[in-house]
């Protein structure tokens, strides 16, 4: 059964949402690491509130590899800002010359992310510890070879597998959004459940990419073009 024009605008919605929080997560860290940059190093404020504390050791994490994180966070921006674009069937149908620009651009990005991503499991500290760079190591594989399908398919003109790959990639990428608030939840648990962050970061970077891969399957698989069944009568 193909989705139908609910199903179909709440999934954009979805896409459009979460594409934002994404590119606000770059904002953010943009704003956070361009200043150490530019100025140098100063280390966070010392506070007594606990969960600030938490967030302050986040971003000291990432203030002592503030280029490697530019390198990430600037093309995770334009991936984010793209994505939806790529998928939109009225650009490729009246801008074609613009979706094959603009996917260019979005696989140049995604192919930074993906390497950066793995430079980061193994060259930084992981708050969650083997369990997080492990979902990080796997998934960014994963990322990358969807990126090199879509590619390969592409330049072949095979348009459908094209898609499924590029969807493939996109949902992976578009994950790191999702993966913001399941965090967040843990943390807002994290007094009952007794939980620290070197526990439920790596659960929640697998959680994150897993529901994404399941609903980018899902959703190829309902898209499937129909095939029409033809009847033999002897």
């Amino acid at each position: 059964m193909r989705p139908g024009i609910r199903l179909r605008r709440a999934l954009w919605s979805a896409v459009i949402f979460l594409a934002l929080i994404g590119s606000a997560v770059a904002v953010r860290r943009l704003t956070h690491v361009v200043p150490i940059v530019v100025r140098g190093y100063h280390p966070p404020a010392v506070t007594s509130n606990p969960a600030a504390a938490r967030f302050a050791a986040l971003d000291d994490l990432f203030a002592h590899f503030p280029i490697l994180t530019l390198i990430h966070i600037v093309p995770g921006l334009l991936f984010m800002m793209l994505g939806p674009l790529q998928f939109s069937a009225t650009i490729r149908a009246n801008y074609l010359r613009w979706h094959r620009l603009s996917g260019r651009i979005f696989v140049v990005c995604g192919a930074v992310i993906g390497t950066s991503a793995l430079v980061m499991s193994f060259g930084m500290p992981a708050i969650g510890g083997f369990n997080q760079a492990a979902a990080t190591t796997l998934f960014a594989t994963f990322f990358l070879f969807a990126l090199g399908k879509a590619f390969w398919y592409i330049r072949r003109l095979e348009v459908a597998l094209h898609r499924e790959w590029m969807i493939r990639a996109f949902s992976v990428g578009l994950a790191v959004a999702t993966i913001r608030p399941i965090i967040g939840m843990f943390f807002a648990t994290s007094r009952f459940s007794g939980l620290t962050p070197y526990e439920f970061f790596g659960t929640g970077f697998w959680i994150g990419f897993v529901l994404h891969l399941i609903a980018a399957e899902t959703w190829i698989h309902a898209t499937l073009p129909r095939q029409k069944t033809v009847d033999f009568q002897e």
